[in-house]
């Protein structure tokens, strides 16, 4: 007579299956696989570095990987906004296919897996060491719980250093040595407020950044409160810098160097007007520098082909031969790896959601143009709270109270805003020249805007009926509500739809 055994639950099918994987893994399958490192900077520009051609920055350590790697000059966010962007990373989903994880400190929709947790199945070792950032909800009832992402999470917090990335070495150095290692090394530089500039170590860092030799955008008052802001951030863009180099020099010293898969990012743009929470490049464009000797063709080639950060979880899971779930809506990179004129895709697709402030705004690059549909115009975006408190912004009011604000500073304030938004971003880097009314471009107007009505369509985006309202001030950046009172938090966008159901990926 044959057995009977009870049927297995979807979560214990899920846990076995995770077992088995594990298991092969720590018996030797795949034991050439390479260790992956992610580190990724908080409120950093992709022209904070010196290798994107920034005179006045000081990052060597970066530039160095970026020389015997690859600095991709194309490669874009899906949100300039914290948490939302660190999602996308690691979910491989645009920001509404991610749930309420879409605004600002919202969970991510529970079913959902993050790409750690399948590494983490397949048998590395997973850490997590500095800013998380990244809260999901419990799954509904009858479904599985995903797979924990990390072996171990810590604030990367220690004594005279706040930046998040005080156990970055430590954790190389504890790793165990039979399992191939994964770290998500998140530092708080730079991050509003500046604490870099109170814990220098100038033994480490070298001298502070000299306000006089700072960049200033040309969209910001050029005053002496604005460089100095500028050089505290270039201050904290520097300290983390330091930290990738001592990474580095980890790797070396442990002869891992070779076999490293090693990012460096940041999750969206400088927190200063017109950047941070921006669709245009200044918010949007990442720094995205990889390193690993092993697996990279023609080092210190740039890489122009457009990039999305919902490829970075497709590409690290290729890299250690993991499963790629069918949620994930990026590609991999890695034929960029080999080949520096290949191209993963056509289209990098970026949305502004809910971040102190409403909003609801959409892009979409084709390498030649940007677009971008402003689907809630008649507000400012003026940037986030902690960029409304800052010095920068308050040199901007004080020249628009005196009548001295130039059009690219008043554009800033602007309200209401344009529905759309068309530039050609080779001729206009800072994107300041709208041509969205301009007839000799009409026919790339009508083709992105096409392009942005199918991806919309296909990944179950919408606009709500009742999004969420402004947490703060637009001029003062004080809270319009109680510190713990989030009743500002209404719909978000996809909801209706079931976005977070929806895998399709839209146009590529």
């Amino acid at each position: 007579m044959p057995l009977a055994f009870p049927p297995l639950s979807a979560r214990r099918v899920a846990l076995v299956l995770a077992g088995l994987l594990a298991l092969l893994a720590a018996t030797g399958r795949g034991a050439d696989r390479p260790n992956l490192i992610f580190i990724i900077g908080d409120d950093i520009s992709w022209d904070d570095f010196g290798c994107y051609g920034n005179p006045a920055a000081r990052t060597p350590h970066t530039d160095r990987l970026a020389r015997g790697g690859i600095r991709f000059t194309n490669a874009y966010l899906t949100a300039s906004s914290c948490s939302p962007s660190r999602n996308s990373f690691s979910t491989g989903r645009y920001p509404h296919n991610n749930g309420a994880g879409s605004e600002l400190h919202r969970p991510v929709a529970g079913h959902l897996v993050r790409f750690p947790a399948l590494l983490r199945t397949s048998g590395y070792y997973t850490v997590l060491s500095g800013k998380n950032h990244m809260p999901q909800e419990k799954p509904a009832a009858g479904e599985p719980e995903p797979p924990a992402p990390f072996d171990v999470i810590d604030d990367g917090q220690v004594p005279g250093n706040h930046g998040g990335h005080g156990r970055w070495v430590e954790h190389l150095r504890n790793r165990p040595k039979d399992r191939p290692f994964f770290g998500w090394f998140a530092a708080l530089d730079a991050h509003r407020a500046w604490d870099g500039d109170a814990e220098w170590d100038a033994a480490a860092y070298g001298p502070k950044h000299d306000p006089a030799r700072v960049r200033v955008p040309p969209f910001l008052v050029d005053d002496a409160a604005t460089r100095e802001d500028l050089a505290s951030h270039a201050n904290e863009v520097t300290r983390f810098d330091h930290f990738v180099g001592r990474v580095v020099a980890e790797l070396e010293r442990q002869g891992m160097l070779q076999n490293t898969l090693l990012f460096v990012t940041a999750d969206n743009g400088r927190p200063f007007p017109r950047a941070k929470t921006r669709l245009h490049d200044s918010g949007m464009k990442a720094p995205l520098v990889v390193h690993w000797p092993a697996g990279i063709r023609q080092p210190g080639t740039p890489r122009t082909g457009l990039v999305s950060a919902i490829d970075v979880g497709p590409t690290v899971l290729a890299a250690a031969g993991a499963r790629l779930p069918d949620s994930f809506q990026g590609v991999s990179l890695l034929p960029l790896f080999t080949d520096p004129a290949a191209s993963v895709r056509h289209f990098a697709f970026s949305e502004h959601n809910w971040h102190d402030y409403a909003a609801n705004a959409r892009a979409v690059r084709d390498g030649e143009y940007l677009y971008i549909l402003n689907l809630d115009p008649a507000q400012a975006w003026q940037g986030p709270a902690d960029s409304v408190r800052s010095p920068s912004f308050a040199s901007l009011l004080a020249a628009e109270a005196a009548r001295r604000l130039t059009p690219a500073q008043q554009e800033v304030l602007l309200a209401p805003r344009p529905r759309e938004e068309l530039y050609r971003t080779a001729d206009d880097p800072d994107q300041l020249n709208n041509l969205a009314g301009d007839a000799r471009h009409a026919a790339a107007l009508n083709r992105l805007r096409e392009v942005m009505t199918r991806w919309r369509d296909e990944t179950a985006d919408s606009q709500p009926a009742d999004p969420s309202r402004d947490g703060f001030d637009r001029r003062k950046g004080t809270r319009l509500l109680p510190a713990r009172d989030t009743s500002y938090h209404r719909t978000p966008a996809g909801a209706d739809r079931q976005a977070h159901r929806v895998n399709h990926p839209g146009p590529r």
